[in-house]
C-alpha cells in the first residue's frame, strides 16, 4: 500500500490513528505491530508469513548472541539473513549468469517474486544483531518490541534504515499527543507534495522521452530527460521519507532523516554524504569500518571502498547495470580520495558544476537495465545518436516549453531554501493554509489516476 494513495490516508490511516491514540500506552507497541502486518499484508498477503517468521527467528538468535556473545552464532545468523535475502533477490539474477557463462540455458529461472521492503528489513534486523554482539543494546527486548521495531509500517517498505538505539526509548515510553500528530501530519504533507506534484509530474517528461526510443535521440533531449529522471527519483525518495519522518512524529517516535539536499554537493562523497543517509550509515558502520576503513593503508582502502560500492549497487537490484552504477560511484569517490577531492574544495563552483554533470548520467545508468539500450542512450547524450535524428532541438524546444515551469520549481526545491522555510514556519498560519492547498491538490491528482509509481518499492 502506498503512502500516496487514498486507501492509505483516508481508510488505513485515518482508522489506525484513532484506534491508537485512544489506546493505553502499554497496548500501543502491540496496535502499532498489528497495523504494522496488516499493511504489509495488504499489499503482500503471501509474503507477510516470511517476514514473521524471519522476525521469529532472528528474535531468537538475537537473545543467543545478546547472552552469549559469540562470534560463530553472529557469523551464521548473518550468513543465513543473507541466504533469504538472497534467495528472493538475486537467485535468478545468478541463473541467468550462469546460463550466459555456459552458453546454454541449463538452469530454469525460478521467477521468485521480491518481497516488498524485503531489502530494508533485512539490514535493520543485521544491525540489531551485530549491536548485540558489540554490546550496544543494553538489555533484552521483548518480542513485541523486537518485532515492532523491525515492522513498523513508516519505515518498513522503503526505510529509513532505523538503528535500534534510535527507536529504544520510543519504545519502552512515549508520548502521543494532538500536537505531535498535527506537526507529523505537516511533515507528511510536505512529502505527500513532493511526491505526487513534484515527482510524479516530472516523471511524465522521463517517461515521454524514454518511451519514444534511442533511437534517433538528439542530446538535448537525452539531457532533458535524464535531467526529469534526476528530479524524478529524488522528490520520490525524499518526499516518501519525509512522509516516514511525519508518520513516525504522529506515533510518538522519531526517526533519522534521509536526505539532505545532496543536490547542492561540491564532491561525490559529499553528494552521498546527503543521500539515503541511512543507507550509506549502515554499509559504513557494518561493512566498510569491520573491513577495516581507512585505518590499513590507502591500497586496502581502495579494496574497502570497492567492496561497499560494489554491493550498493548489488542491494539496489538484481541487475548489471546497478553493479555498475555503484562501481562508478566507487572509481569517482577513490579518485577524490587520492586528489580530485582537494582541487575541488578550492572552487565551489567547479565542485557544483563537477556533480550536476555526473548525477544525471549516474541515474540514467540507475534506470536503464537493458544494456543495448542504455548504450544508445548514453552516446544520445554525448552527440552520438543511433541514425538519424528525430528528436532533436524543436523536440526540446517543446518539452521546455511545455515543462519549464515544472523544471523550475524541481531547481528550487532541490536547494535548502523550501526545506528550511517550512521547517522554521511550519506552526505559521500562513504556511499551515500552504500545506491544506499542497494535501487537497494531492489528493486531487491521486483521484485522477495520475501515475503514481514508487521506485524503491523495486529494492
Amino acid at each position: 500500500m502506498l503512502f500516496s494513495s487514498n486507501a492509505f490516508i483516508f481508510r488505513f490511516l485515518l482508522l489506525f490513528m484513532i484506534i491508537y491514540f485512544i489506546a493505553q500506552s502499554k497496548y500501543r507497541n502491540g496496535i502499532l505491530l498489528a497495523g504494522s502486518l496488516i499493511f504489509y499484508g495488504i499489499g503482500e498477503p503471501k509474503f507477510v508469513w516470511i517476514m514473521l517468521a524471519s522476525v521469529m527467528l532472528n528474535y531468537v538468535l538475537s537473545k543467543r548472541i545478546y547472552q552469549y556473545k559469540g562470534k560463530g552464532l553472529l557469523i551464521v545468523t548473518i550468513l543465513l539473513n543473507v541466504a533469504v535475502l538472497g534467495w528472493f533477490k538475486y537467485l535468478d539474477f545468478g541463473i541467468e549468469n550462469i546460463n550466459a557463462i555456459l552458453g546454454k540455458s541449463w538452469l530454469t529461472p525460478l521467477e521468485i517474486a521480491l518481497p516488498i521492503g524485503i531489502s530494508f528489513y533485512t539490514f535493520q534486523i543485521l544491525s540489531y544483531q551485530v549491536d548485540c554482539y558489540k554490546g550496544k543494546i543494553k538489555r533484552q527486548v521483548t518480542f513485541i518490541e523486537f518485532a515492532t521495531y523491525i515492522c513498523m509500517f513508516p519505515q518498513l517498505v522503503a526505510g529509513p534504515i532505523v538503528l535500534f538505539e534510535e527507536v529504544e526509548a520510543n519504545l519502552q515510553e512515549r508520548e502521543v499527543t494532538v500536537e505531535k500528530i498535527e506537526d507529523g501530519l505537516k511533515w507528511f504533507t510536505f512529502g505527500l507534495g513532493l511526491k505526487v506534484l513534484l515527482a510524479n509530474s516530472i516523471y511524465t517528461l522521463w517517461n515521454t522521452i524514454l518511451s519514444a526510443g534511442t533511437i534517433g535521440l538528439g542530446a538535448s533531449v537525452a539531457w532533458l530527460g535524464a535531467i526529469a529522471y534526476t528530479f524524478q527519483i529524488y522528490f520520490d525518495f525524499w518526499g516518501y521519507s519525509l512522509m516516514a519522518l511525519g508518520l513516525g512524529k504522529m506515533l510518538g517516535f522519531t526517526l533519522p532523516e534521509n536526505f539532505k539536499q545532496p543536490y547542492i554537493s561540491k564532491s561525490i562523497a559529499e553528494f552521498w554524504r546527503r543521500w539515503h543517509i541511512t543507507l550509506g550509515r549502515w554499509f559504513r558502520e557494518y561493512v566498510y569500518i569491520p573491513l577495516g576503513g581507512n585505518r590499513k593503508g590507502k591500497i586496502r582502502t581502495i579494496v574497502n571502498l570497492f567492496v561497499v560500492w560494489a554491493l550498493t549497487g548489488l542491494w539496489h537490484g538484481a541487475s548489471w547495470n546497478f553493479v555498475i552504477w555503484g562501481i562508478s560511484f566507487f572509481v569517482f569517490i577513490a579518485i577524490e580520495k587520492l586528489f580530485l577531492g582537494k582541487w575541488l574544495e578550492r572552487s565551489k563552483v567547479i565542485g557544483h558544476l563537477y556533480v550536476i554533470f555526473l548525477i544525471p548520467i549516474s541515474w540514467v545508468v540507475f534506470a536503464i537495465s537493458d544494456f543495448t539500450t542504455l548504450k544508445q542512450y548514453l552516446g544520445s547524450m554525448f552527440g552520438h545518436t543511433s541514425g538519424k535524428v528525430l528528436m532533436g532541438m524543436s523536440q526540446f524546444q517543446n518539452y521546455v516549453h511545455t515543462y519549464w515551469w515544472l523544471l523550475l520549481i524541481c531547481i528550487i526545491f532541490a536547494t535548502p531554501l523550501p526545506y528550511n522555510l517550512f521547517r522554521k514556519q511550519r506552526q505559521k498560519p500562513w504556511m499551515i493554509a500552504i500545506l491544506v492547498g499542497i494535501f487537497f491538490l494531492s489528493v486531487y491528482e491521486i483521484l485522477k489516476g495520475s501515475s503514481n509509481p514508487f521506485l524503491y518499492f523495486n529494492f
